[in-house]
Parts: C-alpha cells; sequence; structure tokens
C-alpha cells in the first residue's frame, strides 16, 4: 500500500523538507504506517519565519474586516470538507469516527468563526488624567508567531491557537505533533484554497525534538503558544524567556473528579464516566482521579466500574465503538505500565487493567486499552500524582469537605477539576477553594470560547480563548494627547 505523503506549508507553498528526509506516521487502529511526513530541521523552520517575516507588514496593515472574511471563508471549507477531515483524524488518532466527526471537527469551524467576528468586536481602554491629558491604549499584533499544538485534538487545538493569532494580525509558523500531522496539512491546503496570502500561515512537520528547539529559540519569532506535556513546556520557557518571548503554556493535568454524597448519584457516574473516559482518557482536562465521599462510595463505585466494563472498546471505523484505540505503541505501552504499576502499589482492579484485543480482524496490531479502574491505592503514590493520560482512573473515598479539598489539591497540577453536588453553597464555596483553572459544577467539558483558559502550579501559565487570547496575540501601546488649557 503506498503511503499518503505530508508537505511542509511555507510562504503559501506545499513544500518538500530541505533534507528531502520523512518519517512514517501510524494508524493506530491497525499498528501500522498510513503516511509520511516531513523530517524537517532548522532550515525549514528559517525558511518559515523568513516567510512570515516578510507577509508581516501587509497582513498586519489588513483591516479587521478583511481578516474576518478570510477567516470565515476557512471555516466554512472546513466544514466543507468535515467528512474527510474526521476520517483522517479517525486514522491519525485512532479515535472513533463519530467522535471527530460530531466534536473535533465542529469545534474547529467554531473557532474560526469566533475569532473572525470577535476581532470586529474588540474595545480599547481611555484613562483622563485629571483635565491635563487623555491617555488611550492600542493594540498591536506582535509579528511573526510560533503554534505549537498536541496530537489528542490535532485540528481543535491547533486552529483554537492559529485563528486568534491570524485575527490579531500576526503571522503564523505552526508546528503540529508529529504523531497526527494529517489535518495540519488538510488546514494548509484549505488556508491556501480560501485566499489566505502567502506566508501568513506556515506549517512546518517534524520531530518535535528537532524543531520544537528551532522554532521557540528563533529570534524572529515573538510569542510562542504551546500546549503539550509539562517537562516540554519547562524547556520552551527555559528557551523563550531569556529571549523575552511573551509565552503561554497549556500543561498536563491529574484532574479531580468530587462527588458529594448528595449529588444525583446517575448523573454523577455518568458525568464521571465521560470526563475519564472521552478519547480513550487521552485529554488534559480528563478527570482522572475520582474522589467520592464515603457514605456513597460504595454504590457509586460499583455502579461507575459497572458502566466502564460495558463501554465498548473497538474499531474507530464502525459505528457504536466508544472507545478508539490509543495513539502510539510508545504510547500503549506506558499506558500499561502505569496499570502493572498501579498493581505493584498496591491498587486493586475493578475494571479493565491490561489490553484489549484484537476487536476485529482489521485491529488486530492495533494499542488497544481496556478502560481501568483502580481502587485502595493511596494518595501519595505515583499513579495518583503522576499523569498517564490514558483509559485509566483511580477511585478515593473522602471523609468531608475539607478532607476532599486537601486531596483535590494535593498534585502538582491545577488544570481542571469537576465537582458534583446539589448543595448550590458548597458548589460555589468548594469551586473557590481548587487549585484549578477550570470548574465544572455537575457537568464537565461544557466550553465556552468567550472565557479564559488555563491552568495553574505546574499545568502551565497564561489564558487563552476570547479575548485573552486575542490580548495574549497583542501588545499595547500607550497614547497620551495632552489637552492644551
Amino acid at each position: 500500500m503506498s503511503l499518503a505523503r505530508i508537505l511542509n506549508f511555507v510562504g503559501g507553498e506545499c513544500l518538500p523538507p530541505a533534507s528531502n528526509r520523512y518519517f512514517e506516521v501510524f494508524d493506530p487502529a491497525v499498528g501500522h504506517p498510513w503516511a509520511l511526513a516531513p523530517d524537517s530541521d532548522a532550515s525549514d523552520v528559517d525558511a518559515a519565519v523568513d516567510a512570515a517575516t516578510r507577509a508581516f507588514p501587509g497582513w498586519s496593515r489588513t483591516t479587521a474586516q478583511e481578516r474576518s472574511k478570510l477567516l470565515l471563508a476557512i471555516a466554512d471549507r472546513i466544514e466543507a470538507d468535515a467528512y474527510r477531515l474526521a476520517m483522517e483524524e479517525c486514522i491519525d488518532t485512532g479515535k472513533p469516527l463519530e467522535v471527530a466527526r460530531t466534536v473535533d471537527i465542529p469545534r474547529a469551524v467554531a473557532n474560526f468563526r469566533f475569532f473572525a467576528t470577535a476581532i470586529l468586536h474588540t474595545s480599547s481602554e481611555l484613562h483622563a488624567t485629571d483635565h491635563a491629558a487623555l491617555n488611550y491604549t492600542l493594540r498591536r499584533p506582535l509579528g511573526p508567531v510560533a503554534c505549537i499544538s498536541p496530537w489528542n485534538l490535532p485540528l481543535y487545538l491547533l486552529t483554537w491557537k492559529v485563528a486568534p493569532a491570524l485575527a490579531a494580525g500576526n503571522t503564523v509558523v505552526a508546528k503540529p505533533s508529529e504523531v497526527t500531522p494529517m489535518t495540519a496539512f488538510r488546514l494548509a491546503e484549505i488556508a491556501r484554497d480560501a485566499g489566505l496570502p502567502p506566508g501568513v500561515l506556515n506549517i512546518v512537520h517534524g520531530l518535535g525534538a528537532k524543531t520544537g528547539p528551532a522554532l521557540v529559540s528563533h529570534s524572529g519569532i515573538r510569542a510562542v503558544s504551546f500546549t503539550g506535556g509539562t517537562a516540554t513546556g519547562a524547556d520552551i520557557a527555559r528557551n523563550a524567556s531569556p529571549r523575552f518571548k511573551k509565552i503561554s503554556l497549556e500543561l498536563g493535568g491529574k484532574n479531580p473528579t468530587l462527588v458529594f454524597a448528595d449529588a444525583d448519584l446517575g448523573r454523577a457516574v455518568r458525568g464521571a464516566l465521560r470526563a475519564a473516559f472521552s478519547n480513550q482518557g487521552q485529554i488534559c482536562l480528563c478527570g482522572s482521579r475520582i474522589l467520592v465521599e464515603r457514605p456513597v462510595y460504595a454504590e457509586f463505585l460499583e455502579r461507575f466500574a459497572t458502566s466502564a466494563r460495558t463501554l465498548r472498546v473497538g474499531d474507530p471505523l464502525e459505528p457504536g465503538t466508544e472507545q478508539g484505540a490509543v495513539v502510539s505503541k510508545a504510547h500503549f505501552e506506558k499506558v500499561l505500565g502505569y496499570i502493572d504499576l498501579a498493581r505493584r502499589e498496591g491498587g486493586s482492579i475493578v475494571a479493565g487493567g491490561g489490553p484489549a484485543g484484537p476487536v476485529n480482524d482489521r485491529c488486530r496490531d492495533g494499542w488497544f486499552v481496556m478502560p481501568t479502574v483502580v481502587i485502595d491505592l493511596p494518595q501519595e503514590c505515583r499513579t495518583n500524582r503522576e499523569e498517564v493520560f490514558g483509559p485509566f482512573v483511580t477511585v478515593l473515598p473522602f471523609d468531608d469537605e475539607d478532607h476532599a479539598i486537601a486531596l483535590a489539591n494535593g498534585t502538582e497540577y491545577g488544570l481542571a477539576a469537576s465537582l458534583w453536588t446539589e448543595n448550590v453553597s458548597r458548589a460555589h464555596r468548594v469551586a473557590d477553594r481548587l487549585d484549578a483553572g477550570t470548574v465544572w459544577v455537575n457537568c464537565w467539558m461544557v466550553r465556552d470560547l468567550r472565557v479564559p483558559f488555563g491552568g495553574m502550579k505546574s499545568s502551565g501559565v497564561g489564558r487563552e480563548g476570547g479575548e485573552e487570547a486575542l490580548r495574549f496575540f497583542t501588545e499595547p501601546k500607550n497614547v497620551c494627547v495632552q489637552v492644551p488649557e
């Protein structure tokens, strides 16, 4: 079978890497390569930054209306090509086709439409300095910026970065994950066909260890927006900060789901199950630690574990599949390694506990893991403190509100949390005390593009979403006009 060939997108053209070297991209559901991606290096990054630098003066001077029109045209083309994009994302990531079709691709469309219209409704500040002067603030684009996106939601999160950067008048050099590069390549074609000027959006594929540092440390890049692992985020901060670049880092999570005894238990079980295992647990916002008040612990656990055991693990292309493959062989082995570690740390497996499959003949070599639920582990153990990023959750009891908050906050991460209670006062009180950038009450993953998004502690710095994203991709300039007497 011939493999699809992915190209870089530089200066409005789809180009091979300067080295003419490629690496294989795997379909995780079948365990075999399906595409070749550019093995780019610093010379490809240089070319992309040069193209973005040349394009910046013209693009930054376009009106907000012109930029809005082009971004809306990109959104329309993504929507028109939704099925192909969903199919290719399914093959790239191993997630069920239905999830890619109903969640990831529509959210990519929404990202472009939201920022295309948001840029038409921005405002600036004016401060009257007594009667002596007027100070007003202008927000101007930064220049070429880097947008580095992860493998789990490849088009969804790439567009969440690219759209506000372009809307604000910046030019972009994007680096998608080398594990799931195909939809980024399609976005390049869509942007070109929509009429985006050459060099405004550039996409360089390549291995993270090679192309990432070259992009982050490049003198022509003014800001870096990154979503990914905490260790990589720390490396980016070390590279970018001495060069005085703006950075926004959305990093890992070990997110708690808190279930109080007065919660609607049926809703809480369904909500916790979705939070635990959506996208095979490969979402930074997944609730991987479930904390349950002791009076309902046994009942919750029985219902939750039973539900986890009934999730359908199967071929991502088949209707009805609820759990697809994890993204790569290395990640498959990592998740299984954590399951083994949980056993060594004294945990009891009440659902799952190993590989799933073969799910059918087509997927006999795929990387599938059963949704796994572990109990009897202390808070201090590694599996309750380290990010697994797979279909793996632990369930712990708590005694009271203070105990719940101590457990919830007892990791280095602080990205998100969800809590389930019918007590409105408790909901507000607990939400305020949780170390998390986002807290959901009686729900999970309800997203509004207008609100700021980001983490605390080792879950990152900076905020994305809405006006926060547009502010990140601009810099304020104060103008002081003296009022004559």
